[in-house]
């Protein structure tokens, strides 16, 4: 991809899934990189397996303070930054009528408030430098109606609303995207469905299959480089057809 090269790229949840391949994709571009990730242990991990990592901050984005000084850690290693992989997320599968507060409270502040604390971090940077990225992760549960997702639903589709919010207001200075994944085979996919599950899924999808979290990493990658600098304010869809037409109508 034209212009990666060199690029400060922070991930945020960039210790394993999605994060985890998009920091191995932007270091493959020639980016900068830096993980964002509240799970020490998965921290370690991935700087033993990627090794050309700037380096990991640890930080919870549902917590502001720390958002705050994992930003100030930032500007000590870098000064700035030219893209922000907004991709750290939590789900919790279960029926509508079973959702406690606390379980609600916790997707809400991790999959939209902690998200809104990261990208207001990262445009004050960004605004004052003159030019950057944010890519958001939203979903396609953001789309279309899923049960046993509500909370999460709801997060993701205040996530796409924000992202067009946010491009209206911050351009042209910065492009502000959200990329919507479909079913991905992450650790998260893999704790909450059973493998018939999964294969259930995969025969509704019209590619019949699940995304690999590597397929997601350079759709951000795209959407990051000098190749989509006309893209801005929109959710990109990658799920392999599957709202298409809608896995109830399959």
């Amino acid at each position: 991809m034209r212009g990666l090269k060199n690029k400060r790229v922070l991930i945020t949840g960039g210790a394993s899934g999605i994060g985890a391949a998009t920091a191995k994709r932007f270091l493959e571009e020639g980016s900068r990189v830096l993980v964002l990730d509240r799970d020490e242990i998965a921290c370690r991990k991935i700087q033993r397996g990627l090794p050309g990592l700037d380096g990991v901050i640890l930080a919870d984005i549902s917590i502001p303070g720390q958002v705050e000084s994992g930003f100030n850690q930032l500007d000590q290693m870098w000064g700035g930054l030219d893209v922000l992989i907004n991709n750290a997320g939590v789900s919790i599968r279960h029926a509508f009528m079973d959702i406690t507060i606390q379980e609600w409270q916790q997707v809400l502040a991790i999959n939209l408030f902690g998200l809104f604390y990261v990208a207001q971090q990262a445009a004050g940077r960004m605004l004052k430098a003159g030019s950057g990225v944010i890519l958001n992760m939203g979903s396609t549960n953001g789309l279309a109606g899923y049960p046993y997702y509500a909370d999460y639903n709801a997060s993701k589709a205040g996530v796409i609303e924000l992202t067009r919010s946010m491009a209206l207001e911050l351009s042209p200075t910065i492009r502000v995207v959200a990329v919507c994944p479909g079913y991905v085979l992450t650790p998260m996919q893999e704790a909450e469905y059973t493998l018939r599950m999964i294969e259930e899924v995969n025969r509704k999808i019209p590619l019949n299959r699940h995304a690999r979290p590597e397929e997601v990493a350079a759709l951000f990658a795209f959407l990051a480089s000098d190749e989509a600098a006309y893209i801005t304010g929109h959710a990109y869809v990658i799920d392999g057809g599957e709202i298409a037409g809608g896995l109830a109508s399959r």
